[in-house]
């Protein structure tokens, strides 16, 4: 099942976030940090609650805006210096399996 793979990449995802995170000056570990993993455990937490939901859609249609957000939050970590281009590269390649996913389930849901 399709939300049972996205799931999982989230997991995955904040798996590879949390010691990026951790890694970063108190100042912005605390901000964009907390930002940016807190978005990832709501959207884990969202995607598994859309999974057994009746009406998914809403729900479903408000995580992909929480997955652009992270999107840039992820390139701020880039821009400051947090993460190396690579890093960057890796953590959108990601992001954007996730919205791959999560974009698929939106258009069955829309059928």
């Amino acid at each position: 099942m399709k939300e049972l793979s996205v799931i999982q990449k989230t997991y995955d995802c904040i798996k590879w976030y949390v010691p990026i995170i951790d890694r970063l000056p108190k100042i912005h570990k605390f901000t964009l940090g907390d930002r940016i993993l807190n978005g990832l455990y709501n959207l884990l937490e969202g995607l598994i609650q859309a999974k057994y939901a009746k009406n998914k859609l809403t729900q479903l249609e408000a995580l992909n805006t929480q997955l652009d957000i992270l999107r840039y939050q992820t390139r701020m970590l880039q821009d400051f210096d947090f993460i190396s281009v690579e890093r960057y590269e890796y953590a959108i390649k990601l992001v954007d399996d996730i919205g791959i996913e999560l974009g698929g389930w939106i258009k069955q849901q829309k059928r």
